[in-house]
């Protein structure tokens, strides 16, 4: 299996990539094509010491800032991003991976790889963890502006992904509101809750923020604007949380004895809340697998973001997303005439 990795994506460029791409190799023994400047990615190579992981360079000349726009997009043709996605369209690699610019890889991959027959856009797609497993919330930034009719279609590829990725039979799901009446909302939410009330998916009604982390749904429907920003909130929550518990623990003798004996247990409740520990979202949509991580990703969470391309690619879920979407599109039409 070959993935390729955007060598320039991120707030760090290279550096946490390059390692990253290294260790994921060594550990899952698939091949990386990092994309990106040659000479920037040797330089690298020579701290990580790569000797025996499978990496081939594939030279990219250009490279999109993390705050530059559409124009950039369109005007850089040898970008990372760019070449990345050509290489899953031409079959050189079974995926792409980046922690770039996210607009840019949304933008640049529908353009380049084009979407599945029957979806309108693609969504960003991931998994969260909760008191009960994981919830998967979609769409988280690949689309500000939506109708109800893609928030459907976000439903519907996500009933696809939890079926098929975590196992879950019949998953639940959840529209993102202001509250769990019918009427709570704005137009876009209260027009997508009598969508999925007559599609043929488990619809339990509208969730509110609080329940994304309850496990009270198996799939959250929401826009890119309001996903993206509660995924920032809790972000923002957690890493707020554990500064605090740090500056506590270090005040007095008997708080930092308390937290010697809590340590192993601080541990795996950070490791569970950790994002870099779940790599980044999907992309589902497209004609192609793409994985999207965090800017700030370190090479953990770079090697993570490589397991989940990998994952994807085994478990053929583009595929099947494709095959149902065009069923379940038909069944709906069906029930809406």
């Amino acid at each position: 299996m070959k993935i390729a990795v955007d060598a320039m994506g991120g707030d760090f460029g290279p550096r946490g990539i390059v390692e990253g791409a290294v260790r994921a190799s060594h550990e899952y023994q698939i091949e990386i094509l990092l994309v990106g400047v040659e000479e920037l990615i040797k330089r690298e190579f020579e701290r990580v010491s790569p000797s025996k992981a499978r990496i081939t360079i594939v030279n990219a000349s250009e490279a999109i800032g993390m705050g530059e726009g559409i124009f950039s997009f369109r005007k850089k043709r040898m970008s990372s991003i760019r070449i990345g996605t050509q290489l899953v369209k031409d079959g050189q690699a079974e995926a792409f991976v980046s922690t770039g610019n996210t607009a840019a890889v949304v933008y640049i991959s529908r353009k380049v790889l084009g979407n599945l027959n029957g979806v309108d856009k693609p969504a960003l797609a991931l998994l969260v963890p909760t008191l009960k497993g994981m919830t998967l919330l979609i769409d988280v930034g690949a689309n500000v502006d939506c109708r109800p009719h893609h928030l459907e279609q976000f439903a519907i590829m996500g009933q696809i992904f939890m079926e098929n990725i975590l196992g879950l039979e019949n998953p639940r799901i959840g529209l993102m509101s202001i509250g769990e009446e019918e009427t709570k909302g704005n137009d876009l939410t209260r027009e997508t809750f009598e969508w999925l009330q007559v599609a043929p998916l488990n619809f339990i009604g509208n969730v509110e923020g609080k329940d994304i982390y309850s496990g009270k749904a198996d799939i959250i429907v929401c826009d890119g604007f309001t996903g993206n920003v509660a995924l920032k909130v809790s972000e923002g929550v957690i890493e707020t949380f554990f500064n605090i518990a740090r500056n506590e623990v270090m005040k007095n003798i008997f708080s930092k004895i308390g937290f010697f004996l809590m340590k192993r247990n601080l541990k795996r409740l950070y490791k569970k809340v950790d994002y870099s520990e779940y790599g980044g979202a999907h992309l589902l949509g497209l004609r192609g697998v793409c994985i999207i991580g965090h800017g700030r990703s370190s090479p953990n969470a770079v090697k993570n973001a490589v397991r989940l391309a990998r994952t994807f690619v085994k478990s053929k879920v583009q595929e099947k997303i494709q095959n149902e979407i065009v069923r379940f599109s038909h069944g709906l039409d069906e029930m809406k005439i």
